[in-house]
Parts: structure tokens; C-alpha cells; sequence
């Protein structure tokens, strides 16, 4: 009989993480590669600034990882101070298109403010145009055992 994954099982607790400067946008965007998300998960709430995604990531940091098979958990990724979102190769009104994070990237124009790159697999990417770094990425759900049972793997 197989199981779901669950957080005690690894000895950790949920992610509940902030960035608020490039270096800490590295760590977020370490954590959240690979993560899937169809596009109908993808909001953007221009009044409030926000633009947020639920994700299915990739539990980099399971210390675990050896004794089980690969876990996903569902996950909040939240973009304060968006003040522009832009798009290219994300098809428009496919809602069950499912995308793939790669990674999160930041140009800075004038200090605090620039630009966040979610740079998407097969040449897709989405564009913020932001007041400043302020990301939250906060897991939602238990860990669940990744479908493939594989890891994503990348040619160097």
C-alpha cells in the first residue's frame, strides 16, 4: 500500500519564506525550479499590486529524500508591488496549459524598482515590472509523492 508523503516524515516543517533583496530572490528561485502550474492558476490583481501563483514545486530541500520517492507540495508565490505584468509564449485563454518555473530573475532599473523574469520552459516568460524585491513563497499543502517518482534533471 502506497502513502502520502507527509512533512513529519522528512523532520521538517511547511516553507514559509520572504525575499526582500536579490540575494534571498536566489534562494526563492532555487526552491520553486521546476515547479508546474496550469495557467488558470495565475492571478493578477492589478488594484492591489499582486501578482500570485499556486504551484505544484519540487521539494528541493527534502532531507529525505533518500529514504522516499520525489515530493512535490503545493505552493503560494506571491509578488507585492507589481505595478505591470507582460508576457511572451504563454498561450492566452488555454487555462489547462500547464507551464513549467525554470527560474526567477531580477534586473533592477531604478533602485529599488525593476523587473522580475519567470522565465518558463520551451521559451516562455513572464515579466513584472515591480516597485520593489517583496516575494513570498509559502507552502499550502502536505507533500505529496511527484507523479514521475522522478526528479527533473537538466543537461549542462
Amino acid at each position: 500500500m502506497s502513502m502520502d508523503a507527509k512533512f513529519e516524515d522528512g523532520g521538517e516543517a511547511p516553507l514559509n519564506l520572504g525575499a526582500l533583496d536579490a540575494e534571498d530572490l536566489t534562494v526563492i528561485s532555487s526552491l520553486v525550479q521546476d515547479a508546474v502550474f496550469p495557467a488558470s492558476e495565475m492571478r493578477w490583481e492589478k488594484k492591489e499590486g499582486r501578482f500570485a501563483l499556486l504551484i505544484n514545486r519540487m521539494r528541493w530541500e527534502d532531507k529525505g529524500k533518500d529514504r522516499h520517492a520525489p515530493e512535490r507540495v503545493q505552493s503560494l508565490l506571491m509578488f507585492s508591488g507589481v505595478q505591470k505584468v507582460s508576457s511572451q509564449g504563454v498561450p492566452k485563454g488555454d487555462a489547462d496549459t500547464v507551464l513549467s518555473l525554470l527560474h526567477i530573475g531580477f534586473e533592477e532599473a531604478d533602485a529599488p524598482s525593476g523587473f522580475l523574469t519567470l522565465t518558463l520552459a520551451g521559451d516562455g516568460a513572464i515579466r513584472l515590472m515591480i516597485e520593489a524585491i517583496d516575494v513570498t513563497l509559502k507552502d499550502v499543502t502536505r507533500p505529496y509523492v511527484a507523479p514521475s517518482k522522478k526528479r527533473p534533471s537538466h543537461p549542462d
